[in-house]
């Protein structure tokens, strides 16, 4: 039992440097979400739209995205589908944020291409599971895979 956190939620996984992109039209969620993530060395980037955070994942390039569904002008289900269909960013997980948990809105978002879903409001204990799911421990290896063929490259280069 790890006696230096009070609630005994520190991640399993070192979550420090992971890079999560935040795109929810709700300051307060912006808010909550960064400062959750902030606790754990993550770097976090914000936006309150998808036409607004189409740029940013271009220059952030980030390991996880949650994504609102209900944003004005592009919403989180087509935030998702532009993510997924672009062959650079296909790879990164997306985690549709929504207060609704209808079967109907699970599956329009699997459909869109989502990884996982986050009921709102969400505690520190949900946001946490996410970030330690198969989801990103399978994106941690596909990263890696990257990596190691990267410099298998470059030492054939030698």
């Amino acid at each position: 039992m790890n006696t230096s956190d009070p609630n005994n939620t520190l991640p399993n996984r070192d979550l420090s440097g992971l890079k999560v992109l935040i795109i929810d039209d709700s300051k307060s969620i912006l808010r909550i979400a960064e400062a959750l993530l902030a606790e754990f060395n993550c770097w976090v980037m914000t936006a309150s739209d998808g036409f607004e955070a189409l740029p940013v994942i271009a220059s952030f390039k980030p390991d996880v995205v949650f994504v609102d569904i209900m944003m004005p002008r592009l919403d989180g289900y087509q935030t998702c589908a532009l993510i997924k269909a672009n062959r650079h960013y296909k790879n990164i997980p997306v985690i549709m944020l929504s207060s609704k948990d209808g079967l109907f809105d699970l599956a329009k978002g699997r459909l869109a291409g989502s990884d996982k879903y986050l009921t709102k409001p969400f505690t520190r204990e949900d946001l946490l599971a996410i970030l330690e799911s198969d989801v990103l421990a399978e994106h941690d290896l596909q990263r890696q895979s990257v990596q190691n063929n990267a410099g298998a490259a470059l030492a054939e280069g030698e």
